[in-house]
């Protein structure tokens, strides 16, 4: 019996013991053209094997590139694809990505705003200007209190906007209110679902309070009334006691 600990390290371990074995036959084979068809149809193995990635783009090219990668690039054969090297292949390093270096104030705005003001100013004066000002101006709201306080005023927004632009955008003195963002008016929603609810929970409350003590008042009438009727008792078997004496005592 042969252990996995004692066979050699997989190369590309998702294909498994057996295609790897058939990329090492294929290394032995002398004739070259039953090398190149035997390098075929491990080609199609591995492509049953992955079927979901049959759709992707340059999928055979990737799938020839693994089998010369499985081989330690020693495998001679005819590729439609360019034959890759160790060198290209396995030590070679993706170019570095650049992380932009730029610092903002109001870094919670993002860059997609300052994209925005930049355009912005360079529109001419009027209505649609104006338009896409008071856009932005919203916008910002909506991204202020995504990361800060639950409310926040309008001129703070219109000070931030004149600061970003420069100056070249004031909407300070403009009498016009932003739209109140949709979490703001879910919030209020909530607090007068939350205020009408408490409201019927009292009436309710006091309702239940009410039916109470009503039920305890009966009660005590009840209790009354029994004690009333006993004591009636009491004293109509008392008279009929004193009764038959006295008509005894006449008797005698």
């Amino acid at each position: 019996m042969e252990y996995n600990t004692l066979r050699s390290q997989l190369i590309i371990p998702e294909y498994g013991r057996h295609i790897q074995e058939m990329v090492n036959h294929c290394l032995t084979i002398q004739d070259e053209q039953e090398r190149n068809e035997f390098a075929e149809i491990i080609i199609e193995v591995m492509g049953e094997l992955n079927p979901h990635l049959r759709d992707v783009p340059d999928f055979q090219h990737k799938l020839w590139d693994q089998l010369f990668i499985m081989s330690d690039f020693r495998l001679d054969v005819k590729s439609p694809y360019p034959i890759p090297t160790k060198h290209d292949t396995v030590y070679s390093k993706p170019n570095k990505v650049e992380y932009p270096k730029s610092i903002y104030k109001y870094r919670y705005y993002g860059n997609n705003i300052r994209k925005m003001i930049n355009v912005a100013v360079t529109w001419e004066e009027g209505e649609k200007s104006e338009g896409l000002y008071f856009a932005i101006a919203n916008h910002m709201k909506k991204c202020y209190l995504k990361w800060n306080k639950e409310t926040v005023d309008d001129n703070v927004i219109f000070e931030h906007l004149y600061e970003l632009s420069d100056g070249k955008i004031d909407l300070r003195d403009v009498d016009e209110n932003l739209v109140q963002p949709e979490r703001q008016q879910n919030n209020n929603q909530n607090n007068y679902q939350q205020r009408t609810h408490s409201n019927y929970q009292h009436r309710s409350n006091n309702q239940n309070t009410n039916n109470q003590n009503n039920n305890r008042q009966n009660n005590q009438n009840r209790q009354n009334n029994n004690s009333n009727n006993t004591n009636n008792n009491n004293q109509n078997r008392n008279n009929n006691r004193n009764q038959n004496v006295r008509n005894n005592n006449n008797k005698g």
